[in-house]
């Protein structure tokens, strides 16, 4: 969309070098930009904003500048001006960020507030067409709404922070700032937005981090220090006990580097949750690769691992395959924890699914809960990965809260190998990065089974649409 109307009669040229000037600081907002993108503080980010208002005074001041009477070397055509107009818009289209010009006559007047320019990554964002749009249709948050009326006027600069709905949530903050006004009344403002989800997610990973382990790790940690004071008091000289107390402390020590281990993995995974992976991978050789890595330890319990897929090829999802690999070994392993000996763990992979039949109960009388729902897009076809175990199963009141962190059913015993707690909500996590959805089945006495399902990969849409490429 053009960011200037181009002026009726020929202007005079601008003075030598001003076009330098505007595009050179086009250029140094853009450095300004990058630097407060890397820097945590709030510092360098109204010095980047004030730079960018500049950049579009000069340019205002330029292109507003009435014509005068001038020799032949002093006289610019409209196409030069045109040229200058085109390169200037261009220094602001290469922003990392959403950057929008804003202009209304009257306050009241909620359709009279138009957006008069808005580089690409606006459009993309806000889905605004390159001929303008109404700002109201383009930014519906209320107090984004009020800080561009402020700016507009009021010339006051505002901030405002607000939050994007959705299954990933996404964070955002909005800079208003005033411009010089138009002719016959018309308000011009500057409104500059940021995606801080990287820095939200980093603040809360570190917090959320700080209280899970201090809390998880109180228990393993008191149980150390309390054998360690034992075997240098009465138990020095007694080896059965010493041998005994050594062995508990070191399942305790694998406890907590286990939970270490995974609190650093969901913390990873919840910080890059909101970009999903690239890539595609086979959902059935991810299941029969985590199956067979886990046979000896199925067989060391003498449980059977039942697994059915289609052929190789045929369940290629859109993911990242370390991450899809710890979500079926997740899934196994805990069905591997609760399900008795002499009996089986099914696992099943079953490809081209709507979500409605990827949340279809596979079991009559059971009951069933989404976990986990993707947003829905029309004709969106799904891999499932189904892991059911012949266990003690889980009563519908704990279903709800099954994927909370630490969460554990009263009750309920898991075998020699205690878990972090942390299973779930890893597999939850991984799932939603990869827009796909979670469901759990179960019956008190008659055992658990939970889906994972993920969107088909570009690859296995191309073979469906042209079957000739599948041979």
């Amino acid at each position: 969309m053009p960011l200037f109307e181009p002026p009726a009669a020929t202007p005079r040229a601008p003075a030598p070098g001003a076009w330098r000037i505007v595009l050179s600081g086009g250029a140094g907002v853009g450095m300004l930009l990058l630097q407060a993108a890397m820097s945590p503080a709030e510092s360098g980010r109204p010095l980047a904003l004030a730079a960018l208002a500049g950049v579009f005074t000069a340019g205002l001041a330029l292109l507003s500048r009435r014509p005068r009477r001038s020799g032949p070397a002093e006289a610019a055509s409209p196409a030069d001006d045109a040229a200058r107009m085109l390169d200037f818009q261009a220094a602001l289209e290469a922003l990392p960020d959403p950057v929008l010009v804003v202009t209304a006559t009257e306050r009241d007047d909620v359709v009279g507030h138009r957006v008069a320019f808005a580089n690409a990554p606006a459009r993309e964002f806000l889905r605004i067409q390159r001929d303008g749009a109404i700002l109201v249709t383009a930014v519906r948050n209320p107090e984004v709404l009020e800080a561009v009326d402020q700016a507009l006027f009021e010339g006051v600069e505002r901030t405002a922070a607000y939050e994007t709905g959705g299954v990933q949530d996404r964070f955002w903050r909005a800079w208003t700032r005033p411009l010089p006004p138009g002719p016959r009344g018309l308000r011009r403002g500057l409104l500059y937005m940021r995606d801080e989800t990287d820095a939200r997610r980093m603040e809360q990973m570190r917090a959320d981090f700080l209280a899970n382990a201090s809390h998880e790790l109180r228990t393993p940690l008191a149980s150390l220090t309390g054998f360690i004071e034992t075997l240098r008091g009465h138990a020095r000289d007694d080896a059965g006990a010493r041998d005994k107390f050594l062995g508990i402390m070191q399942a305790q020590a694998e406890r907590m580097s286990r939970l270490i281990a995974d609190l650093l993995s969901l913390s990873r995974i919840e910080l890059n949750e909101h970009i999903p992976p690239g890539g595609s991978s086979d959902l059935s050789a991810v299941a029969m690769d985590v199956a067979d890595a886990l046979a000896p330890l199925a067989r060391e319990k003498g449980v059977r691992l039942d697994l059915v897929t289609p052929p190789l090829g045929v369940a290629l999802v859109s993911g990242d395959r370390d991450q899809l690999v710890q979500v079926a070994q997740n899934l196994i392993d805990n069905a591997l924890k609760y399900t008795p000996a002499d009996s089986s763990v099914e696992i099943e992979v079953t490809a081209d699914l709507t979500v409605d039949q990827a949340l279809a109960a596979r079991r009559a009388g059971t009951a069933k809960l989404s976990l986990l729902t993707p947003d829905r897009a029309e004709a969106a076809r799904y891999a499932l990965l189904r892991v059911r175990d012949h266990g003690p199963g889980i009563s519908r009141q704990h279903l709800p809260r099954l994927t909370e962190r630490f969460y554990r059913v009263e009750g309920q015993k898991s075998g020699d190998r205690m878990g972090t707690g942390l299973g779930l909500a890893i597999v939850k996590h991984i799932v939603n990065r990869h827009r796909g959805g979670l469901m759990v089945e179960s019956t008190p006495g008659d055992g658990a089974a939970f889906s994972v399902y993920f969107p088909l990969g570009d690859d296995e849409a191309a073979v469906r649409a042209d079957p000739a490429r599948a041979a």
